[in-house]
């Protein structure tokens, strides 16, 4: 499961977050991230007592997709305890993310 996620709700919803959020950067005319969105649906799905998964529509939020540097997307940001702790950027297999994001999972 994923909540979307706004400029207004990113403080809320991703830096004062209990657990880590792994945030995708996405726009829908991007064809990588739409190729990297139902994989990392199903690793957040089948580890969410431990992450929550935060879309961001970088056409729609502009502001925290310049906050962060945001120039290639899909991005993905994994943000604990408020702290930006990890990046990866592309679309790039299952295996390969839930390697990226073992230390999280």
């Amino acid at each position: 499961m994923s909540i979307n996620v706004t400029d207004a709700s990113f403080e809320t919803d991703v830096l004062k977050s209990d657990k880590p959020v792994v945030v995708d950067f996405w726009a829908s005319w991007c064809g990588p991230c739409r190729q990297v969105s139902p994989i990392l649906d199903k690793i957040a799905d089948e580890h969410s007592d431990k992450i929550t998964l935060a879309k961001i529509d970088v056409d729609a939020n502009p502001q925290i997709a310049q906050q962060y540097g945001i120039t290639s997307i899909p991005a993905i940001f994994v943000f604990k305890d408020g702290e930006l702790a990890k990046t990866t950027i592309g679309a790039k297999p299952k295996p390969v993310l839930e390697r990226e994001l073992a230390e999280f999972l």
